[in-house]
C-alpha cells in the first residue's frame, strides 16, 4: 500500500469512529425511507356461482293494479293538486248530468241497510260496506249489457261462461231489456256513465285471477254472496274491493279528490265518469257525506 493510501484508509476509519460515536449511523437508519411494497391492482369481487333457484321464483301474489292501468292512463293519478280553495260546490249542474245509481230500487231481501251510513250491513263481515245491491248495479248499466251472457262480451280463453241470470232472483232484471244484462256484444251506451271500464274476461283469465266458482268474477262472487253462498274465496274478494273502494280505497279516494279539486257536487257524472262507472262495477257510489269529510281534512 502507498503511503497516500495508507493515510486515506486511516483517515476513513478515524471519521467511522467518530460518526459511531455521534450515533449518527443509527439516526441515519431510523429516517431512511421505507421501500414501498408492490401491491397488484384490486380485483373486484364477483357474485358467487351458485345461486338460488328461489331467488328466481317468485311467489304468485293477487294484485289488481295490472287491471285498473287503463284507468290510470285514462284520468291520471298524479298528487299534485291546483291551489286549493275552499269547496263549496254552490252551482250543482243540471239534473240531467246528476247520476245515481242509488235512486233505483234494491231488492235487498233480508240484507238490511244502515239508517244513515247508507252502507249494506252482513252481519257476518261488518267489514264489507258495498252501498250498492247486485239489482241497483245491473239496473242502473253494467258491463255494455253483456254481464250475463255466457259468451258476452270479448271471449275468455276458456270458452263461455257458466253463468245464467236464473240463478238469481227474477226481481233484479224485471222490467229490463236483455240488451241490458245479456247482450251478446258490449255496447258502451248501456253503461250508467256512458263510458267503458273495465277489462275483458280473457285479460282476467290470462292473469290466473278468476275463481273457477265464479267464472265472470268480482260481481259473479258478490251476487251469490249477497244471496248468503259463504266460500274460502270471500276474504280474497273482501280484500279486492277494500282495496277499490273500503274506506281508504284507491279509486274512491281518487275520485273524491278529484270531485272537491273541481268543486262538483258528489253526483256530477262530468267527473271522472271512468272512474264512477268503474266504482259501479263494484257496487260503490260516492256519497256527499263522504266528500265533505274528506275536503274538511285535506
Amino acid at each position: 500500500m502507498s503511503e497516500y493510501e495508507d493515510a486515506r484508509a486511516k483517515t476513513i476509519a478515524r471519521n467511522a469512529e467518530r460518526m459511531r460515536a455521534l450515533g449518527v449511523n443509527a439516526l441515519a437508519k431510523e429516517l431512511a425511507p421505507t421501500k414501498k411494497r408492490k401491491v397488484s391492482a384490486e380485483v373486484p369481487l364477483s357474485a358467487p356461482r351458485r345461486t338460488s333457484g328461489r331467488a328466481r321464483t317468485k311467489p304468485t301474489t293477487y294484485s289488481d293494479d295490472a287491471a285498473f292501468a287503463a284507468i290510470e292512463s285514462e284520468v291520471g293519478t298524479s298528487s299534485a293538486r291546483a291551489v286549493r280553495k275552499a269547496y263549496d260546490p254552490s252551482v250543482p249542474p243540471n239534473d240531467a248530468l246528476r247520476k245515481s245509481a242509488l235512486t233505483a230500487r234494491d231488492w235487498r231481501g233480508n240484507v238490511k241497510r244502515h239508517p244513515t251510513k247508507g252502507h249494506l250491513i252482513f252481519s257476518d263481515r261488518p267489514d264489507f260496506k258495498p252501498n250498492l245491491t247486485p239489482a241497483q248495479v245491473i239496473r242502473a248499466g253494467s258491463w255494455g249489457g253483456c254481464y250475463f251472457h255466457p259468451r258476452g262480451g270479448k271471449p275468455g280463453i276458456r270458452g263461455p261462461c257458466d253463468i245464467d241470470p236464473k240463478e238469481f232472483p227474477r226481481e233484479w232484471f224485471e222490467g229490463l231489456d236483455k240488451t241490458m244484462y245479456a247482450s251478446r256484444r258490449y255496447n258502451v251506451p248501456t253503461n250508467m256513465y256512458g263510458v267503458k271500464a273495465g277489462q275483458t274476461q280473457e285479460f282476467w283469465e290470462e292473469k290466473g285471477w278468476i275463481d273457477a266458482r265464479d267464472p265472470r268474477g268480482w260481481f259473479h262472487w258478490y251476487c251469490r254472496f249477497f244471496q248468503g253462498r259463504r266460500i274460502d274465496d270471500d276474504d280474497r274478494q273482501i280484500s279486492r274491493w277494500k282495496g277499490v273502494c273500503g274506506e281508504k280505497g284507491r279509486w274512491k279516494t281518487n275520485l273524491i279528490n278529484k270531485i272537491i279539486d273541481a268543486n262538483a257536487t258528489h253526483d256530477d257524472s262530468r267527473v271522472s265518469p271512468v272512474v264512477r262507472q268503474t266504482l259501479l262495477h263494484w257496487a260503490c257510489e260516492i256519497r256527499e257525506e263522504e266528500v265533505l269529510a274528506l275536503a274538511k281534512r285535506r
